[in-house]
């Protein structure tokens, strides 16, 4: 028996059958940039896993298609990111933050830019910030309260509810940009 084979279905496409040691039930998944992987556990045949690939036929389409959407979308980030210089991002950043951080009596340590996947910013225990250089791409509204909101953990860090008193302290729309934040496609 092998350990993986991929199969072209008709309306769905190649789909990665994989053997897996640590599945305890057949796994379907629809990944970004990567396709259709089906983990398959031991004692299960790949012939049972594509008879359940075809059950599960409208719920891959309807994953296909959301996959696409954030394709696409990773697509474009990626080349609007490719037009940020990281030195220009470090000035126009790390400037606003200093500014926010005068007018809220914010101290900050080390500023440090970065291009990170799944943050748009981060505050360490000895109040060094971490900025994402995609904050740039954001409304600046967005980006300023991204940055408010890691010069409050320079005080609270965590996110309990000192944290939002003192976030809407210094941001009294707090809660409507991070609901906006959460929606928000970048």
């Amino acid at each position: 028996m092998s350990k993986s084979t991929t199969i072209a279905i008709q309306g769905i496409g190649p789909v990665l059958f994989e053997r897996s040691l640590k599945a305890r039930r057949i796994n379907v998944a629809v990944r970004p940039f990567k396709g259709i992987r089906v983990a398959v556990p031991r004692g299960v045949s790949f012939d049972k896993a594509e008879r359940l690939i075809d059950q599960l036929r409208p719920w891959i389409r309807k994953n296909q298609t959301k996959v696409k959407r954030l394709e696409a979308a990773q697509t474009a980030m990626d080349a609007r990111l490719a037009g940020l210089d990281r030195a220009v991002a470090r000035e126009h950043l790390v400037a606003r933050l200093l500014e926010l951080a005068t007018a809220h009596g914010f101290t900050v340590n080390r500023i440090f830019i970065r291009q990170q996947k799944t943050r748009w910013g981060s505050c360490s225990a000895q109040n060094n910030i971490n900025l994402n250089i995609k904050l740039l791409l954001l409304p600046a509204e967005l980006r300023d309260f991204i940055l408010l909101h890691e010069l409050v953990h320079t005080e609270v860090k965590n996110h309990g509810p000192e944290f939002w008193r003192r976030l809407l302290e210094v941001e009294p729309r707090a809660r409507l940009l991070d609901a906006r934040m959460k929606r928000c496609d970048f």
